[in-house]
């Protein structure tokens, strides 16, 4: 029996089993106000990074009792992806209509970076806040929430000051100081991730965007960085298609304007004429219809607007939307910009006057 035990080891020795990488997800859901699936989603297309699209779903799980969850395996690509954990509270005959661009009021997500062999929690914050904090042996993990405060951080320094000298010399800094930072943090993912916010064009930055392609060598960088540590994966190739039609477009516009410059004069006083004509019916309008229906709100806005009329404070609504005390305080900014007020007061104003 011992000879057995014996070659039993020196077999182990000698010949050793490999290791199999594998994942391990974990993390905590407020039961209290989430109590549907939980969904873990591969992101291949960096222009479908928050949203519930059921293409990008790898894995369902529940939480149990206490909120806890947990996705495992060894299924996942052995390179970092980009990768989205939500929780929605939409029923199954909602869903399809709900869902319409991947666009969901009511769930919450949290996007990382990771691999097949890491170990990532998902703990609470304060006050129960889920989805906030990434803790993971991959030290890329939570770079994405890194570059989300930053963000937050240019909201509020749009907001305070909406002069257009402000939000020239702020367009500038903060383009730098993302693309810096991401550079810095040596993950190509991240700065893709950054990439896709600041080129969005839905954003009010994208004008910066296109002025800053032109003379920047930064995106021609990111180009070779992504090419060096991801070849051929789809976000490499994706971002060489975008990074070539958008420098394509602006060749194509300054070739333009240069051979038929008196073309573009004529089409573009033309087009003044009808602006300023539909801005005048559109203002004309917007004199006979209540205040607070002329402002576009978004959803949040929207809600936050509410609570200000039912005299929440920050911390109250934060608590209500299940959001940080700093988005907040964006939404309100935000809020305060559309309806032309500068305090509550005034908001409270503005309802009374309705």
């Amino acid at each position: 029996m011992k000879r057995t035990v014996y070659i039993f080891y020196i077999t182990i020795l000698i010949c050793p089993i490999p290791l199999i990488g594998q994942y391990e997800f974990s993390g905590y859901v407020d039961k209290e106000h989430w109590s549907g699936d939980i969904y873990l989603s591969l992101i291949e297309d960096y222009r479908q990074l928050s949203g519930v699209y059921p293409k990008q779903i790898i894995q369902k799980t529940v939480s149990d009792s206490t909120g806890y969850f947990r996705f495992f395996g060894d299924n996942l690509p052995t390179q970092n992806h980009m990768y989205r954990i939500h929780i929605e509270n939409c029923l199954q005959d909602e869903k399809t209509q709900v869902h319409f661009n991947g666009f969901c009021p009511y769930s919450k997500e949290v996007l990382f970076i990771a691999n097949n062999t890491d170990t990532l929690s998902l703990p609470f914050s304060f006050d129960k806040e889920m989805f906030c904090k990434v803790v993971s042996d991959n030290e890329k993990s939570n770079a994405f929430i890194k570059v989300d405060s930053i963000i937050d951080e240019m909201r509020f320094a749009f907001a305070t000051y909406r002069s257009e000298a402000n939000h020239k010399i702020n367009t500038k800094k903060w383009f730098s100081t993302l693309q810096n930072y991401v550079k810095n943090n040596d993950e190509p993912l991240t700065e893709l991730y950054t990439y896709a916010f600041l080129s969005d064009k839905a954003n009010n930055l994208h004008s910066y965007y296109i002025e800053d392609l032109k003379k920047n060598p930064y995106y021609d960088g990111l180009l070779e960085r992504l090419q060096k540590q991801y070849p051929n994966s789809t976000y490499t190739n994706q971002y060489d298609a975008e990074l070539a039609s958008d420098k394509f477009l602006i060749n194509h516009k300054e070739t333009s304007t240069k051979n038929s410059w008196q073309w573009f004069l004529i089409i573009g006083l033309i087009l003044s004429i009808f602006i300023n004509i539909f801005q005048f019916l559109k203002r004309r309008k917007a004199e006979n219809t209540p205040n607070f229906l002329n402002k576009n709100l978004t959803l949040q806005e929207q809600k936050v607007l509410d609570l200000i009329l039912q005299d929440k404070t920050n911390k109250e609504i934060a608590s209500d939307m299940f959001v940080s005390i700093s988005t907040v305080k964006t939404h309100i900014n935000n809020l305060y910009k559309k309806l032309e007020v500068s305090s509550r007061d005034e908001v409270k104003l503005l309802q009374t006057n309705k």
